[in-house]
C-alpha cells in the first residue's frame, strides 16, 4: 500500500494471517500477470502473489517464499504475460523465447495499414527481416517501410531523430499508421519520442533487444533525446501499445552489453525488492552464463516491479522516480538517485557512449550506497553486498578517473531532478529494499562522497 507519510516512497506490507488479504486494485495498484501458473512479486517486506482468473485477476498479499530458477538444460519456460495497468492505456508485455515467430501478437497490436520499423546497424542485420516477416505473414493489407540509424548514445540526438520523421513522411504515412521500435534502449526513446511526435502521436510497439531495454526502458513510456547539456532533458511520457520480449534476441548480445543490463536488474532489489535482490545473489552466476530460465526469471521480475511503480506513478510525482537510483551520479558516468544522478554525471562527463548505460548506473548505485552509509541511513554489511553483486556481475564499482567533483556538480546542477534549485536525490535508507527520493541530505556527505571517488 502507498505509503501517505513519504510521497516518494512506496511499501507493501502483510500479516500473517490465516487467510491472504486481498487488494482493492482501484485504490492502491493495476498490475496484472497472465501466466501458466503464478507469478510472486514482492517487496522489502512483503511478497505479492498474483493468482490469474479468467475474468480478472486478484492481487494477494502472502508469505510465500521466493522460488529459486534452476540452472535449465531445456531451455526457457513458456511465454508470460505482464500487463502495466493504466485504465484504458493499458498494454502487456510479452515474456519468452521465440516470441518473434508468433505473428500473432504483433498483428493484434497494429492498428491501420502501415508500419514504420525503426531500428540500427547493428540490429536490423539480424531481426530486421524476421520482424517483418511477423508483421506481414498471411496479413496482405499490411506494408511496411523501415529506417535504419546508426548505432550508439552518440546518436541519440535531434539530427537523427530528424531521419525518422524523414522516412515517415516520405513514405506519407498517416495517423492510422504503427512505428515498431526494434533494438535497444537508445532506438526505443527515439522511436516512441518520433510516434509520441509525427502528427501529434501515432502508436508505436517496443521490440526490444538488449537487457537494459527488457527490463527497463522499454516499459513505461519514458521516450526521448540527448541534449550536449545533459541526458534525456528533451522528450515525452508516450506508453507503446505493446512490449514484446523474446529473450532469443540476447543470445546475440555481447556480455558487456548483458552486463550493463544487469546493472538494472540489480536496482530494482535495491530500492524496492529484497527477496529479488537476495535471488540475484544466489544466481548472479546464472545469468552470467545466460542460463535462459534465469534471464527469464529477472526480466519477468523486473518488468513486474517497473509495471507496478509505473501504475502507481506514471509521470514520475513520486514514487516512480526511484527508479533513478544510480542515474544522476552514472548519468556523469552516464545515470542512480545519487545512482541517476551520479550516473547522469558519469555518461554527460565522460561523453555519451564511452560507457555503456547500465556500468555507469553501477557506478552510480556505488556511490549513492556509499553516501547512504555516510548519512548513517544505511549498515556496512549492505555496503559490502552490494559491491560484491556489482563486481560479480562485472560491472564497474566507481567512476572513471576523468570525472572530477567539479564534473560532477556542473552536471548535477541541470538534472531532471533538481526542483526550485534543490538537487533531490535516490538514496537508500532501512533495511535492503527500501529508498528516499529526497532533498533533505547533509550535503558534507555529498561532497565527501564525490572527493572519495573522483579528483579534485
Amino acid at each position: 500500500m502507498a505509503s501517505t507519510a513519504n510521497p516518494f516512497s512506496i511499501s507493501l506490507s502483510s500479516k500473517p494471517t490465516a487467510k491472504p488479504s486481498i487488494f482493492n486494485p482501484s485504490e492502491q495498484l493495476s498490475l496484472r500477470v497472465q501466466t501458466h501458473g503464478v507469478a510472486p512479486l514482492r517487496s522489502s517486506n512483503c511478497s505479492v502473489k498474483l493468482t490469474v482468473a479468467k475474468s480478472k485477476s486478484k492481487i494477494m498479499a502472502t508469505s510465500a517464499p521466493v522460488v529459486d530458477q534452476p540452472p535449465s538444460k531445456t531451455g526457457a519456460a513458456a511465454m508470460e504475460v505482464v500487463e502495466v495497468g493504466l485504465g484504458d492505456r493499458s498494454y502487456p508485455i510479452y515474456i519468452g523465447s521465440g516470441l518473434l515467430n508468433q505473428p500473432e501478437l504483433l498483428q493484434r497490436h497494429v492498428h491501420g495499414k502501415r508500419v514504420l520499423v525503426v531500428t540500427n546497424t547493428r540490429v536490423a542485420p539480424l531481426y530486421l527481416d524476421k520482424v517483418v516477416d511477423a508483421l506481414t505473414r498471411d496479413n496482405p493489407n499490411v506494408t511496411v517501410e523501415s529506417v535504419i540509424l546508426p548505432d550508439g548514445e552518440k546518436y541519440k540526438d535531434m539530427d537523427t531523430l530528424m531521419k525518422v520523421f524523414d522516412k515517415a513522411i516520405e513514405s506519407r504515412l498517416d495517423r492510422r499508421c504503427t512505428f515498431v521500435a526494434l533494438g535497444g534502449g537508445v532506438v526505443g526513446d527515439m522511436c516512441g519520442y518520433a510516434a509520441a511526435s509525427f502528427l501529434r502521436g501515432v502508436n508505436f510497439i517496443q521490440i526490444p533487444t538488449t537487457v537494459m531495454a527488457q527490463v527497463d526502458s522499454s516499459v513505461g513510456g519514458k521516450t526521448g533525446i540527448n541534449h550536449p547539456l545533459g541526458k534525456n532533458l528533451i522528450g515525452a511520457f508516450y506508453q507503446p501499445q505493446c512490449v514484446l520480449i523474446d529473450t532469443d534476441t540476447l543470445n546475440t548480445l555481447p556480455d558487456r552489453e548483458l552486463a550493463s543490463g544487469l546493472a538494472e536488474v540489480i536496482k530494482y532489489g535495491l530500492i524496492r525488492d529484497a527477496e529479488f535482490f537476495e535471488w540475484q545473489e544466489r544466481n548472479m552466476d546464472a545469468l552470467i552464463a545466460r542460463d535462459p530460465n534465469a534471464l527469464a526469471y529477472a526480466i519477468k521480475r523486473s518488468c513486474e516491479n517497473k509495471a507496478e511503480v509505473v501504475s502507481l506513478d506514471e509521470k514520475e510525482g513520486g514514487v516512480r522516480a526511484t527508479l533513478n537510483l544510480g542515474h544522476t551520479f552514472g548519468h556523469m558516468n552516464e545515470s542512480f538517485g545519487v545512482v541517476y544522478h551520479v550516473s547522469q554525471a558519469i555518461e554527460t562527463g565522460v561523453g555519451y557512449g564511452k560507457w555503456f548505460h547500465g556500468e555507469a548506473v553501477a557506478a552510480g548505485m556505488i556511490m549513492a550506497v556509499d553516501m547512504s552509509y555516510r548519512l548513517g541511513w544505511i549498515d556496512d554489511s549492505l555496503v559490502k553486498r552490494v559491491h560484491n553483486i556489482v563486481k560479480q556481475a562485472n560491472l564497474p564499482t566507481g567512476p572513471p578517473e576523468s570525472v572530477t567533483v567539479e564534473t560532477f556538480k556542473a552536471v548535477m546542477a541541470v538534472d531532471k531532478k533538481v526542483a526550485d534549485g534543490l538537487l533531490r536525490l535516490i538514496l537508500l535508507k532501512g533495511p535492503l529494499g527500501n529508498c528516499v527520493f529526497t532533498g533533505d541530505y547533509d550535503r558534507k556527505a555529498l561532497d565527501e562522497t564525490l572527493h572519495a571517488f573522483c579528483k579534485s
